[in-house]
């Protein structure tokens, strides 16, 4: 009788793993849906001011870091 115990304890922990797999994978999926449209926003833009341009050019660089980093 002691082993059911522990078994059961056992399985509630793989349960537990798995609900953290699915929860981490679910806030990627987030983070990687919320990056994509602020890349998406950032190549929309359209100015021919120099300094606007490099902040642009500066965060898309910076958001395709973070894609790469989640991929």
């Amino acid at each position: 009788m002691a082993a059911a115990p522990q078994q059961s304890s056992i399985f509630s922990g793989s349960a537990q793993d798995l609900r953290k797999q699915q929860v981490d994978k679910a806030q990627r999926a987030r983070q990687l849906q919320e990056l994509n449209l602020q890349r998406e926003f950032i190549l929309t833009q359209r100015t021919s001011n120099p300094g606007r341009r490099a902040a642009l050019e500066a965060a898309l660089a910076q958001i395709e870091t973070q894609i790469a980093a989640l991929n």
